[in-house]
Parts: structure tokens; C-alpha cells; sequence
């Protein structure tokens, strides 16, 4: 167990015949007992600064920790709203990509309808053209035979009431 400064105070030493100048000694005393003190509340202090600065670090270290979760959290959500935007992203191209083919494929099924329809009006107008060429030819053969000199000259018959 360390000394304290009243044990150096109190310290009795046994005399002899030729010994210590006991002012000398008693003097020396006093200054250890005084620079002793000093050293013990010297000692407390540093002691309490040590403990305070500990309370502080561990304080520290706690918001270290935290901040360090913190960072972890955000990075991985960080990470996720990415990797959402991304299925997003690719989602919307897929749907794009669905909605450019089904705009293709109707527009080619429309343009082959109409193109059926075009051939199909194209041999409407040859058989109307041929059927009308019909007649008219018809109608020319018969203004070209002979049987209308003699209407021409025929005198009109009277309607028999």
C-alpha cells in the first residue's frame, strides 16, 4: 500500500547518538510531504482527465459506430432504389419493346388488308370495265345492224282504243 502524506508526517524515526541533524531531516520531510501532496493531486487530476477523455471516446466511438450503420443503411438503400430504377428501367424498355411489336404487327396486319382490299377493288373495276365494254360494244352492234333504216322510214300506226 502506497504512502500518504500523513504516514511521511508521522513517521517517527529512533535516534542515536550521531545521528541526522533532526531540523535537516524534519526540513526534507515537509518538502517531500509537500511535493508528495502535489504528486497525489497532480495524480487525482490527471486520473479524472483520463476518465473524462475516456467518457468522450467512448462517446466518439459510439457516434463513430452509429454514423458507420448509418452509412451502411443508406449505401444499401442507395444500392436498392439502383437496382429498382434498373428493374424499372427494364420493365418500362420490355413494355416499350411489347407495345412497338403490337404496333408493328397490327400495322402490317392493317397494311395487308388494305392491300388485299386494293386487289380486290382492282378486280372489281376489271370486271366492271369488261361487263361495261360488254355493253357498249352490245349497244354499238346493235345501232350498227340493219334493222333501223326501216324504222326511220315506217309511218306511225294509230293506238287502237
Amino acid at each position: 500500500m502506497p504512502l500518504s502524506p500523513l504516514d511521511i508526517h508521522n513517521k517517527e524515526f529512533s535516534r542515536r547518538l550521531r545521528g541526522y541533524d533532526e531540523d535537516e531531516v524534519n526540513e526534507f520531510l515537509d518538502q517531500i510531504i509537500k511535493d508528495y501532496e502535489a504528486m497525489i493531486r497532480e495524480n487525482k487530476e490527471l486520473q479524472s482527465q483520463v476518465s473524462a477523455l475516456q467518457e468522450k471516446l467512448g462517446h466518439f466511438a459510439s457516434i463513430e459506430e452509429t454514423l458507420s450503420k448509418t452509412i451502411i443503411v443508406a449505401q444499401e438503400a442507395a444500392d436498392e432504389l439502383k437496382n429498382n430504377a434498373k428493374k424499372e428501367a427494364q420493365l418500362i424498355v420490355k413494355e416499350a419493346e411489347k407495345n412497338a411489336d403490337r404496333i408493328i404487327n397490327d400495322s402490317l396486319s392493317k397494311s395487308r388488308k388494305i392491300a388485299l382490299e386494293v386487289e380486290e377493288l382492282k378486280k372489281q373495276a376489271a370486271i366492271y370495265r369488261a361487263r361495261f365494254r360488254a355493253l357498249v360494244e352490245t349497244q354499238l352492234d346493235l345501232l350498227s345492224k340493219d334493222g333501223w333504216e326501216t324504222l326511220e322510214t315506217r309511218e306511225p300506226r294509230e293506238i287502237e282504243a
